[in-house]
């Protein structure tokens, strides 16, 4: 399964706190059954969104463990919320 998340900062966000995020971002990676982090950065101009995080998870339960480890759901309440103004999830299987 790859776990994407394409999205768009609050306008004005001073760039110092957008570094803050991707380093915030980039301790996810160490999270058990998390394969592959990357960081994006969008450079077409054919949609809104600036950045993205990809990673994949050898099963849904590596996924799950994922979802809800403190970690994350610290980096959500502490990174996302207040940086992230719009975003798409984009869950894919392989077919």
């Amino acid at each position: 399964m790859q776990h994407s998340v394409i999205f768009k900062m609050h306008e004005n966000i001073d760039p110092l706190r957008i570094n803050e995020f991707f380093i915030a971002a980039q301790k996810l990676s160490a999270i058990k059954g998390v394969l592959n982090f990357k960081q994006w950065k969008q450079v077409s101009s054919k949609n809104p969104f600036q950045f993205g995080l990809s990673m994949e998870f050898n099963t849904e339960e590596a996924y799950q463990h994922y979802n809800n480890h403190p970690a994350h759901t610290a980096f959500i309440q502490d990174q996302w919320i207040p940086c992230v103004s719009e975003f798409l999830e984009i869950d894919l299987e392989l077919l």
